[in-house]
């Protein structure tokens, strides 16, 4: 996906990423769903589609519940986010979990080392 970093797809994706956190705070039923952190979000060019990372403490089953949990809320998160910003266009949602912080804590190399 070819990202954005213009400033209107920067401030679409910092809304995003604060609304989305909210509903995840206050409206999600899924017990999966809590504990959930949004880490970012980035828009591709057009701003159609928002990928949004995530972490999540637990081991490698827990995430994949997570994830699970996070595709199934998608509708629920789209619909929510098209009503709460009033965009013209709701961006599709790809969740991706976020290991940077895990990386940086476990000490796993990274791309420069």
């Amino acid at each position: 996906m070819k990202s954005s970093n213009s400033r209107r797809a920067v401030r679409m994706g910092d809304q995003i990423m604060r609304e989305i956190g909210t509903l995840l705070v206050e409206e999600a039923a899924d017990p999966r769903l809590q504990l959930v952190s949004i880490s970012g979000v980035r828009m591709n060019a057009n701003l159609r589609i928002a990928e949004v990372f995530y972490t999540v403490s637990g081991d490698e089953e827990h995430r994949r519940e997570v994830q699970t949990g996070l595709e199934k809320a998608t509708g629920f998160l789209r619909s929510r986010l098209g009503r709460n910003l009033k965009l013209q266009y709701t961006p599709e949602l790809r969740f991706i979990f976020d290991d940077f912080l895990e990386d940086m804590v476990y000490g796993k190399p990274t791309q420069a080392d």
